[in-house]
């Protein structure tokens, strides 16, 4: 047994219905009460999640990752995928697909049953991410990701880029 204060204790079992969510929610469309719960085991190499959604919301807008790989099983509750150009109604039982890397791939999961739609949302950790908002041609590029470090946290516009060199002074002085 380790007598390192720093180590962290693990517990490698978690019920789902115990955890404590952290919710939040913005403007009419989005809402959620969630749990890391691959923190809650002791999970350093994959993310899981535990969501409950708020019937007629999403959790997050449509994204797409180009660094994290993300499944979603569908617990409870029924909704709508928007994947890339198509839209599908899923329900408890069904998983879900969002990999990594290609616009197309962007996706949102809503709400459109009366009841909790809840989820275990699973990925790939990586931690440095770039986002993509195609609805709003944001970009999100983030380092630390998943964690509650204090990192490298930036969002902007796609057509508000710059060049490499702009701004820099002169590298023959």
């Amino acid at each position: 047994m380790s007598t390192d204060p720093n180590e962290k204790t693990i517990t490698p079992v978690a019920t789902l219905s115990a955890l404590p969510l952290k919710s939040f929610s913005r403007g009419e469309s989005y809402a959620s009460a969630d749990n890391r719960v691959a923190d809650a085991i002791g999970l350093t190499q994959i993310g899981a999640t535990y969501s409950e959604v708020p019937p007629g919301k999403s959790g997050c807008p449509y994204h797409v990752h180009h660094g994290v790989d993300e499944m979603f099983v569908i617990l409870e509750g029924q909704g709508r995928y928007r994947f890339g150009g198509a839209t599908y109604e899923v329900q408890a039982g069904d998983v879900l697909g969002a990999p990594h890397g290609r616009a197309e791939f962007a996706h949102k999961l809503t709400n459109t049953g009366a009841t909790p739609l809840k989820y275990l949302a699973i990925s790939s950790v990586a931690t440095n991410d770039v986002l993509e908002y195609p609805d709003s041609g944001k970009l999100m590029a983030v380092s630390d990701f998943g964690t509650d470090a204090e990192g490298f946290h930036f969002i902007g516009r796609a057509n508000s880029a710059c060049g490499y060199w702009d701004d820099e002074p002169d590298s023959a002085d």
